[in-house]
């Protein structure tokens, strides 16, 4: 049954025939659910909201009025090929905030992880990759193709440029633009986004042990300061280092990537 007996449905709601409404899921006043919405069990949908296109939402997930989820991408080459969104459990979608669908050139799918916070007015672009943890502030905004790791935190009225990859447990203070790499646990500010040392702050927060942290600054610092290039230094690190968040950040230093890196200072 596309609609489960338990769902609560407001009278002036718009579901369509073809949406899929899981267990004990409420649909709030004048919210609108396309044909192709997949909503799991204690999914909130709150009045004016809009679920549209080929989206997925997990489990516990809560949409805030005049949230659009799963509209088309804001991509001049979109066709209008068949493409989707998949968001995870437990995630809240404040208010006006955007996720789009992904593209065919991008891979078809836009991932949300689970458990993020997108507050008021944040934006999802198409193809993004979301992990898990993940707090976009109000009026934050991930362009296409981005690749967002675990537990970063995007602070208020930032941008991140199209294609650019943030490690996992970095830090993106407010109103800063983004348009190149940055390693896990780093911690960007300023206008035009400078790695500006680590998220010392997150780190002890999720109770990463003391040797780890000495060991990342003592890396961070070779990466600032060390002979030869950034490349050369990450690779002396991944032959030298026995420290787990070490290896995280050389590896990902030394991954493929279509930008290049905010360079430590």
């Amino acid at each position: 049954m596309p609609i489960d007996p338990s769902a609560q449905v407001h009278p002036t709601a718009i579901v369509d025939g073809g949406a899929e409404i899981g267990a004990n899921c409420r649909i709030g006043p004048f919210a609108v659910i396309g044909p192709e919405a997949r909503l799991a069990e204690s999914v909130e949908i709150k009045s004016h909201a809009v679920i549209a296109g080929w989206t997925e939402l997990g489990a516990g997930c809560v949409v805030f009025p005049f949230a659009v989820v799963g509209e088309v991408p804001q991509d001049l080459k979109f066709a209008g090929e068949r493409t989707r969104l998949v968001v995870g459990a437990r995630c809240r979608i404040r208010e006006g905030a955007t996720l789009n669908t992904g593209t065919a050139g991008g891979g078809g799918v836009t991932r949300v992880g689970d458990d993020c916070l997108l507050m008021t007015g944040a934006h999802v672009g198409h193809d993004a990759q979301i992990g898990n943890r993940v707090i976009m502030a109000n009026q934050a905004a991930v362009a296409g193709h981005c690749v967002i790791g675990d537990d970063v935190i995007i602070g208020g009225l930032s941008g991140v440029h199209q294609f650019v990859r943030i490690g996992r447990g970095a830090i993106i203070g407010a109103v800063t633009m983004v348009t190149n790499d940055v390693v896990p646990h780093g911690l960007v500010q300023a206008p035009r986004g400078e790695l500006d040392g680590l998220n010392l702050v997150g780190l002890k927060r999720r109770g990463v042990e003391r040797s780890e942290i000495t060991a990342l600054r003592a890396a961070y610092q070779m990466l600032a300061q060390g002979e030869g290039t950034f490349l050369d230094r990450a690779r002396r690190l991944a032959d030298e280092t026995e420290s787990r968040h070490v290896r995280e950040m050389t590896d990902f230093i030394l991954a493929a990537s279509d930008r290049s890196f905010l360079i430590p200072k």
